[in-house]
């Protein structure tokens, strides 16, 4: 699978703030109905990286978003 069939897997609308995506990533916060825990965990990254939020945060999100970025699952952030 490809990078491009990667991200058309997933509806990246679903997360709407930071709280809930980090709190996806720590298993506090509901799954979005209609997504498996593999979807939405990667829609919280990108969330996250789209954000600007997960390089702020602890250095296992950066990794993990490094990651997730590397093996095409997430897309780095867009430069404005």
């Amino acid at each position: 699978m490809n990078n491009e069939e990667k991200q058309n897997k997933f509806n990246f609308a679903n997360i709407q703030s930071s709280y809930q995506a980090i709190g996806i990533v720590e298993g506090f916060e509901k799954i979005p109905q209609g997504l498996t825990y593999e979807e939405a965990y990667v829609q919280a990254f990108q969330y996250l990286i789209d954000t600007g939020t997960v390089w702020q945060l602890q250095g296992s999100y950066g990794r993990t978003a490094r990651g997730l970025i590397d093996s095409g699952y997430c897309t780095p952030p867009k430069k404005s």
